[in-house]
């Protein structure tokens, strides 16, 4: 913080003390060659206003003390040089003596009132100053919910209004700044008020700092030199107060936010356990049934019968199967296990695959395929890719109505190949589709059919893996539904 008077050049406020006796002295021989000047220029001698406004000057510039040096050169140097009785300090006229009397009575003055101006100066700087810092202080302590950021820039905060050192001591964490740390002993002093545990905020000494326990249980110190004002006293400690505040609130917030990612957690493993035990026990009870009526029954049933049955325990029993291999690839995604090959691969051959193995299960549904040209060969694993076209397929079948089509088409794409998958289901609204790909979302028409909600993104998982992507869109009405897209890089052939 300056020193220095509003009105005071800067330079002025850099001197050291000889050097503002050095000014006091200038000041005088400047009063001197002006009062020379005007003694030849009008044949006056009555030149003593000047020496008082050389008194007034250097009072004002440099303080009392030069002020009264130069108000005691200025009556030598007036009676000796410049008054009538030239070279002696003789003095006889009656305004010689209020010379005498009215120099250093303008010093002694002038200092005091220059004094009381510095003073209020330093007090109106030191309140700037205050406001400044706290400004700055709580407006970046309330930005940011992180601890760790706060704890640092509170000790900067301290050590730059301290105008020395400062540190923040926080559940064992520690911050400084301004440059020597806190020694082991005064460390310890602030850990021992830490342990009083009594929830009040005060200061006390502790070895040349100044220790704050603050609200929470952390402590805050300072040393500076010379001593602060009890302004500058307080300023510290309301800042102080102020940064442990808002590392209570980002610990609250921190807290608040784990606590709702736990019960996030435990909503989804509840979801996931429930949906997992209704597809596991509904193609499990089905299979169960199936074999049991052929068991007991099978030589009573026609031949129609028998197939439907045995269909049947095979529909649900590969159901089963996509379930539990959806499972095994979520675990394989989320553990960085999935190690897809990298190859060139026919894609239309893996598209007519994949729709052979739903033939039966689209029930009345129609499914349609229309591969372009130059949209042939693919680069990626063509494994994966029909994990994530079968996942995405057999959304298709199960939200699509009976009736419906299912459009598969494929064609170029910059420098990729793209598949896309048309249905005409209920679709999901636009500013859904940003989480469609998230595990374990679920549509509104999606809750009312079983499901976990991992297949999409596992399908997203896979295509990244591949260095593809996936992406979907909602079909304008009508006939409405969804278009999921699946891009892989189109292989150099």
């Amino acid at each position: 913080m300056s020193r220095r008077s509003p009105s005071q050049p800067s330079w002025i406020s850099r001197l050291s003390t000889p050097g503002r006796y050095a000014v006091a002295v200038g000041m005088v021989a400047l009063a001197t060659a002006t009062a020379t000047l005007l003694d030849w220029l009008t044949n006056s001698n009555r030149v003593a206003g000047v020496y008082l406004v050389g008194v007034l000057v250097t009072s004002y510039l440099v303080g009392s003390g030069p002020g009264y040096v130069a108000a005691a050169s200025s009556f030598l140097i007036y009676n000796f040089y410049v008054a009538n009785t030239h070279f002696s300090l003789a003095s006889y006229r009656p305004e010689d003596v209020l010379v005498l009397l009215t120099f250093p009575t303008v010093a002694l003055l002038m200092g005091n009132l220059t004094g009381r101006v510095r003073d209020e100066a330093k007090r109106a700087e030191a309140r700037a100053l205050a406001t400044a810092v706290l400004f700055e202080g709580t407006r970046e302590f309330s930005a940011s919910d992180d601890a760790s950021f706060i704890r640092a820039r509170l000790a900067e905060h301290l050590a730059a209004a301290a105008r020395g050192q400062a540190f923040v001591l926080d559940r064992g964490v520690l911050c400084s700044a301004g440059g020597e740390a806190p020694t082991p002993m005064v460390l310890s002093a602030a850990r021992a008020l830490m342990l009083a545990e009594d929830g009040l905020a005060r200061t006390v000494e502790a070895a040349g700092w100044r220790v704050r326990v603050l609200t929470g249980g952390a402590v805050a110190g300072w040393r500076t030199e010379p001593a602060l004002s009890e302004e500058e006293e307080n300023l510290l400690q309301i800042l102080a107060d102020a940064g442990a505040a808002a590392t209570a609130r980002a610990g609250l917030t921190v807290a608040k936010a784990d606590a709702e990612a736990r019960a996030r957690t435990e909503d989804l493993r509840n979801a996931l356990l429930s949906s997992i035990s209704h597809d596991l026990r509904t193609p499990l009870a089905a299979v169960l049934a199936s074999a049991t009526s052929l068991q007991e029954f099978g030589d009573q049933f026609d031949a129609k019968t028998r197939h439907d049955l045995t269909a049947t325990i095979q529909e649900e029993a590969e159901r089963l199967n996509a379930f539990v291999t959806n499972l095994l690839n979520m675990t394989r995604l989320e553990g960085g296990a999935l190690d897809p090959t990298s190859a060139a691969f026919d894609l239309a051959e893996v598209v007519d695959r994949t729709r052979r193995r739903f033939e039966r299960l689209r029930g009345k549904r129609k499914i349609a395929c229309v591969l372009g040209e130059g949209a042939e060969i693919a680069q990626g694993d063509p494994v994966l890719f029909e994990v994530a076209l079968a996942n995405v397929l057999e959304n298709a079948i199960r939200y699509s109505p009976d009736g419906g089509r299912i459009s598969l088409t494929s064609f170029p794409r910059g420098g990729q190949v793209v598949v896309e998958v048309a249905d005409e289901g209920p679709g999901v609204p636009e500013a859904e589709l940003p989480k469609l790909f998230d595990k374990f979302y679920r549509g509104a028409a999606a809750k009312r059919l079983p499901g976990t909600g991992l297949g999409l993104s596992i399908v997203r998982g896979v295509m990244q893996g591949m260095g593809g992507e996936a992406g979907a869109v909602v079909r304008p009405v009508p006939p409405g539904g969804l278009v999921i897209s699946l891009a892989l890089p189109a292989a150099r052939v």
